[in-house]
């Protein structure tokens, strides 16, 4: 029986070598293209919040406002908690949520954004009009996915060409779409978000210093074999262990190379709702 379109699987999980990779993350650093529209005053809606970090920055963002973060995991949104205590905020808080049938009611929010979500759902478009429904008019939804088919290294590796194919079939299999960042400017446009009311950027992330390359091939090698995005390669049929582990052997031999580099392309969308 087909999935229902509404299903979302988030294929990495939240192991600790994924959650390495979320609590990187910063407004400054996932998040750039939307900060020059944020206000002292704004009500903030952050889908797919996980650890929350960047939840976190957005509050600082706006200390006259309130930021809601909302994930469907409720076991990670108690290290988002954490977080928030930790920074001493007061304006944000947390709860379970689907991004497919979000529990607010129309034009709440000033901004509501997600960063890395659309790739893992079954109906991003239907996603898109959730988002846009709770948004306030004259506010914004803001968008932002990697597209794994435009990530790119050096040098070359067939390992790497390995993980690259695997990744896609395993996100497919769940229902999602890997290479959601070209597609997120169409996604909002069938949404019903008028053209001109939707910029679409792009910007990149880079590992390319011994520290870089360690910690981004470190966390990828050990996401391939202790992770559910492993479960999932090996329980759906996509890869066996030893296969995972010659993957894995290769990110850590591409992160040892001196002339390593990584470039990871995201695609990113700011939509203005109109009144």
């Amino acid at each position: 029986m087909p999935k229902p379109r509404e299903t979302a699987v988030y294929t990495h999980g939240h192991h600790e070598s994924v959650l390495r990779s979320h609590t990187w993350r910063t407004a400054a650093n996932s998040a750039a293209y939307l900060l020059g529209s944020l206000k002292p005053h704004m009500r903030v809606l952050d889908i797919g919040c996980g650890p929350g970090t960047i939840t976190a920055d957005l509050a600082e963002l706006v200390p006259d406002g309130h930021v809601t973060g909302v994930d469907r995991a409720p076991g990670v949104l108690e290290r988002a908690r954490t977080t928030a205590a930790e920074r001493g905020l007061a304006n944000v808080d947390f709860a379970v949520a689907d991004v497919h049938t979000l529990d607010f009611p129309d034009d709440t929010f000033c901004v509501v954004h997600a960063h890395q979500v659309l790739q893992h759902v079954g109906d991003p478009v239907r996603a898109l009009r959730e988002m846009r429904r709770v948004t306030r008019p004259g506010g914004y939804v803001a968008v932002r996915d990697a597209d794994y088919a435009a990530m790119t290294w050096y040098p070359a590796s067939p390992g790497l060409d390995t993980w690259l194919d695997l990744y896609h079939r395993v996100s497919r299999a769940n229902g999602g779409e890997p290479d959601a960042g070209r597609r997120l400017r169409s996604w909002a446009l069938a949404a019903g978000f008028p053209a001109d009311a939707v910029t679409a950027t792009s910007a990149t992330w880079t590992f390319a210093t011994p520290a870089e390359r360690a910690w981004w091939s470190g966390l990828w090698a050990d996401r391939t074999l202790a992770s559910a995005y492993a479960e999932r390669a090996t329980g759906g049929g996509h890869a066996t262990e030893a296969e995972l582990r010659a993957v894995s052997a290769a990110w850590r031999e591409w992160g040892e190379r001196e002339d390593g580099w990584f470039g990871v392309l995201h695609g990113e969308i700011l939509c203005r709702k109109q009144a």
